[in-house]
């Protein structure tokens, strides 16, 4: 099983590769081991889905090099699930494209496919008109959702593999978005906006937690709507502190927060709850009102630098972390320095800096007023030149603090992990000096240097 993508992706293919073993599929790590290597893939943005065919072609060329061992490598996932037989037909290579449908069935679509059979790949639709428009009336139980198997399941390892020891784990609250910014693609394939049913939460949790997991990372498309199709837009305030109470699980992460729905309630209990980070991952996009309301997004410098004047009167050390798109159609010279200015000021610990391409199926596509493609690029690496300088000093300003660091990694001496303000894999690492603590332990740490975004820290004691 590889995957590419993000957090949400990692959540799927542990639940394919649970469904798999549970058909009797046996899970290896070495793709030159395997019969069927399936290829969990990307189609957020044009390089991801480049990287997803460059993997399938690595697979397949694997498949031909070592001697006919893998007798079939599949393509699953958002690109598989967009673009469905377009991309079984550009890509030969792959021998099967499977959709969110084949998912529930997924051993038995592999056994086929193994065997020699045929499999037609499906026609894309858009994923929004298979449930109501209002959140109220949905019910997800008739479809195939990736990542929500479990209803009703007491025991996860029936539906879900771990395919790694990591001392953290991603752990789905909702899936899909209702949203309708018009750069993005995700809510056509992923479709309408579902929560979880709370009580699937928790028992994944404990799960998790019976598993070795310390860290759960909370994933969706837009986790500040999570409840609302539930009946309650509080709901998520409410889970929070039993989620942090669950038994071996000593951190509670939320990722992916739409700025102009952070309600007041859920900054307070994600800042002053025991068990959860104070850690904003908040999806500013940009700062100009003028390209944000042609994003079909809300919100301006004011209103944002007061939702951050709002998380830190609570949480002074808070790690805030957001992302932009730079070179929007019709943004200006005065929109872009309105987007530097609010960046300086905001003192955010992560940015991640995206230059504008177009995607089939949404708005922005159409839109005329683009700017050229080297005008994007130099826009682009002037803010990313920017956010790396603002990282580097907000990561200095840290110097002096106290944190606990939840130990990922001890190779030759060097212990690593990361603290509260770091999510994992994108907002750097706190390496620990005098320490010899193992994975997985919470170690309570003193910051005397930095790196760029990377901190170092002198352990003081573990637990």
């Amino acid at each position: 099983m590889v995957t590419l993508g993000c957090t949400r992706n990692e959540v799927d293919s542990e639940e394919l590769a649970g469904r798999l073993r549970a058909g009797g599929f046996r899970l290896v790590a070495d793709p030159e081991d395997a019969d069927t290597v399936v290829v969990n893939t990307c189609g957020f943005v044009e390089q991801a889905k480049k990287d997803s065919v460059d993997t399938l072609l690595e697979a397949a060329d694997l498949k031909v090099e070592h001697g006919g061992r893998a007798q079939a490598v599949v393509a699953v996932g958002c690109m598989a699930e967009r673009y469905g037989k377009e991309l079984a037909s550009s890509l030969p290579e792959a021998d099967a494209v499977l959709g969110f449908d084949d998912y529930p069935d997924i051993a038995a679509r592999l056994r086929g496919i193994v065997a020699g059979e045929t499999h037609h790949p499906h026609t894309p639709k858009d994923r929004r008109l298979l449930l109501p428009i209002s959140p109220a009336e949905r019910d997800a139980g008739s479809l195939s959702v990736p990542g929500l198997a479990g209803a009703d399941v007491t025991d996860f390892s029936e539906v879900r593999a771990r395919l790694d020891d990591a001392p953290w784990a991603p752990l789905k609250l909702a899936s899909g978005c209702d949203r309708r910014c018009t750069f993005c693609a995700i809510p056509s394939f992923r479709g309408s906006f579902v929560s979880r049913r709370p009580s699937d939460v928790l028992h994944e949790a404990a799960w998790l937690g019976q598993q070795g997991v310390k860290e759960l990372f909370l994933v969706s498309e837009n986790s500040t709507s999570y409840g609302k199709d539930l009946g309650d837009l509080r709901l998520l305030e409410t889970l929070l502190p039993e989620l942090a109470a669950v038994d071996g699980i000593a951190r509670v992460r939320v990722s992916y927060l739409q700025p102009a729905e952070t309600r007041p309630g859920l900054v307070a209990r994600i800042a002053d709850t025991p068990g959860v980070a104070p850690y904003f991952d908040l999806s500013f996009q940009h700062a100009s009102n003028a390209v944000l309301r042609r994003m079909k997004r809300f919100g301006d410098p004011d209103s944002f630098l007061g939702l951050l004047d709002q998380i830190r009167s609570l949480a002074p050390e808070a790690g805030i972390r957001s992302n932009v798109i730079v070179g929007f159609p019709g943004e200006t010279e005065q929109d872009l320095e309105i987007l530097c200015d609010f960046l300086e000021s905001a003192r955010l610990d992560v940015t991640g800096v995206f230059g504008y391409s177009d995607e089939e199926g949404t708005a922005a596509a159409g839109f005329t007023d683009k700017l050229d493609e080297d005008e994007v690029r130099a826009r682009t690496e002037h803010v990313t030149a920017l956010v790396e300088e603002l990282t580097a000093q907000r990561a200095e300003e840290r110097i002096g603090q106290t944190l606990d660091v939840l130990v990922e990694s001890v190779e030759d001496g060097t212990v690593t992990g990361r603290a509260a303000h770091q999510g994992p894999e994108v907002d750097g690492v706190t390496t620990l000096v005098e320490c010899s603590a193992k994975v997985g332990d919470m170690v309570r740490a003193s910051v005397v240097a930095t790196e760029g975004a990377d901190l170092i820290a002198r352990a003081e004691e573990a637990r």
